[in-house]
């Protein structure tokens, strides 16, 4: 049985990684989506798998570390499902630079994506949202955050600091939107296999040892897979978790709980 039936969902990020396993997820259990991203030639290959999934979908180019580019993904996208049930905020960019060697330009860039433009697309949605919810007594946000959010890393400073905040926003509005029946959560991960760390210019020889390392830094033995996140950003987002919001759920292989770096 499909979770998502006739669900309108935004899924912000989707032009790879995570956010293109959910829209993909999401396509598979019933619900129509928009993507979006900053690469048109990704969101095409996105669309057709979820086309594949046998759904339909349309995609937005847009970069969310511009505040005008976020609400005209939500615009864009409300006028094309005609509304708004599910927002997933999986736009995210990472970067490895401690205090010391810290560039003030990066790290406002790690802030501006993760950070603040999660809120700007949020801001924008709330309405649609709580629209949605007074029509069929629930609406929902999953933020996509990290376990860098929950625990602090040496060299990770914009990144962690940014996870953070979406962690204490995923929370606070819960709080606020909550009377109107309109959930929010959040999604910590791991290590996930995906193509983030290569697009910050990782080699891939250098990627493949991290992950040989991330088998001994999360006690399950092994990365996670962007499909086990998705499977989990869809449970969230559906009527089976009306009565989970303001919650942060690990999906890190016990990592959060170590103190493996």
């Amino acid at each position: 049985m499909q979770r998502l039936p006739g669900v309108r969902a935004l899924i912000t990020g989707g032009s790879s990684g995570l956010g293109r396993a959910v829209a993909i997820r999401f396509a598979t259990e019933g619900a129509r989506v928009v993507v979006t991203g900053r690469r048109a030639d990704a969101l095409d290959e996105t669309l057709a798998a979820v086309r594949a999934a046998g759904s339909e979908g349309a995609a937005v180019v847009a970069d969310h570390a511009r505040a005008d580019d976020c609400e005209r993904a939500v615009r864009e996208a409300v006028a094309f499902l005609g509304g708004l049930d599910v927002l997933v905020n999986a736009a995210g960019i990472i970067g490895f630079e401690g205090v010391l060697e810290s560039d003030a330009e990066k790290f406002r860039a790690m802030l501006e994506t993760n950070l603040f433009g999660l809120y700007e697309v949020s801001r924008h949605a709330a309405p649609h949202l709580v629209a949605a919810a007074a029509e069929r007594g629930d609406a929902s946000v999953l933020n996509v955050s990290s376990v860098a959010g929950l625990r602090p890393y040496a060299g990770l400073l914009g990144y962690c600091v940014s996870k953070a905040g979406v962690d204490m926003l995923t929370q606070s509005m819960a709080l606020e939107l909550a009377p109107k029946k309109v959930r929010v959560n959040a999604v910590n991960p791991g290590v996930v296999v995906t193509n983030l760390h290569l697009r910050t210019g990782m080699s891939a020889e250098a990627y493949q040892a991290f992950l040989e390392r991330s088998a001994t830094t999360h006690p399950i033995g092994r990365a996670g897979t962007a499909d086990e996140v998705a499977a989990l950003v869809a449970f969230l987002s559906s009527d089976q978790a009306r009565w989970i919001t303001g919650a942060l759920h690990s999906i890190d292989g016990g990592r959060a709980i170590t103190s493996l770096r």
